[in-house]
């Protein structure tokens, strides 16, 4: 097993050096790898993610990685954490794709609609916007109060079960902005740029009992 805190995956997709020193901000250490054996014996995964859904998708299976996290999720049931398209990738997928997501929780991933009531929504959603819990969490429990953070997203999450929405937040429509079921965390906000609030999580999760 892995001796830092986080083991962060590297598949070619997201700024990883950004949430290795947001973690490092809070005291927690972090390795980012794209070796699939190094994610099967992590004490805790964060899967992080930006760009196209398939593409993520196909970059996961041809390394090996999708096995490896399937496996540690699974069958060890380490802390599992998908951070923006990462959230979506842990679903069962996405109108942007074909290819099926991880399938940790069930759901999909909608695209945000052009108009609401004849007014345009601006998409991707950009910017901040509040998350309002709906259930306690097992690795973040300072969503328990909400709060602020940082989204950039075209397509929103929305679970086949809502008693695995953790936060709820609205732009347009109403989305899960956090899932939680088990092991898994989903989170479709940026934790490493929403200051306070998303270092809090980080640090919370990364000190989650394994």
């Amino acid at each position: 097993m892995t001796g830092a805190d986080v083991t962060i995956v590297d598949y070619g997709v997201g700024n990883l050096g950004s949430l290795r020193n947001a973690l490092s901000k809070v005291g927690k250490t972090a390795e980012v790898t794209g070796d699939p054996d190094a994610i099967r014996e992590a004490r805790r995964i964060i899967l992080p993610g930006v760009g196209s859904f398939d593409h993520a998708v196909e970059r996961l299976r041809s390394t090996g990685l999708s096995e490896a996290i399937e496996s540690a999720a699974r069958e060890r049931g380490i802390p599992v954490a998908g951070v923006c398209l990462g959230m979506q990738l842990i679903m069962d997928g996405s109108e942007e794709g074909d290819l099926p997501g991880l399938g940790l929780i069930p759901g999909r991933a909608v695209r945000f609609p052009d108009t609401i009531d004849d007014s345009r929504l601006l998409v991707p959603h950009m910017g901040w916007n509040s998350a309002t819990s709906a259930k306690p969490s097992r690795f973040a429990p300072s969503l328990d109060q909400g709060g602020r953070f940082y989204f950039v997203h075209s397509y929103a999450v929305m679970p086949e079960n809502e008693d695995d929405v953790l936060t709820w937040s609205d732009y347009g429509i109403r989305y899960a902005s956090s899932v939680e079921r088990d092991n898994v965390l989903g989170i479709q906000f940026h934790p490493e740029k929403s200051h306070r609030y998303g270092l809090t999580l980080l640090g919370e999760f990364a000190a989650a009992e394994v």
